[in-house]
C-alpha cells in the first residue's frame, strides 16, 4: 500500500473528522444522517492516519509531496 495522501489533505480530513464527531455527539445530526456522517468521519480519520485513500488509487489522484 503506497502512500497517495499529503499533510494537508491528511489535515483536513482529521478536522473534518472532529466536526462530525461533534456534530454527531452534541445531538446537532440525528437518524439516519447523523450515522452516515459519523460513518464518513470514521472513513476519512482511518484514512488519514494510513496516508492511503483507496478512493484516490482508482481515480489516479497523489497529493503527497514529491521526494
Amino acid at each position: 500500500m503506497k502512500k497517495n495522501m499529503g499533510t494537508l489533505d491528511k489535515g483536513i480530513r482529521v478536522i473534518m473528522a472532529a466536526i462530525f464527531a461533534y456534530l454527531y455527539f452534541s445531538g446537532t445530526v440525528k437518524g439516519t444522517f447523523g450515522y452516515v456522517l459519523l460513518a464518513f468521519g470514521v472513513v476519512f480519520l482511518l484514512t488519514s492516519l494510513v496516508s492511503f485513500c483507496p478512493l484516490y488509487t482508482l481515480l489516479g489522484i497523489n497529493t503527497c509531496e514529491r521526494k
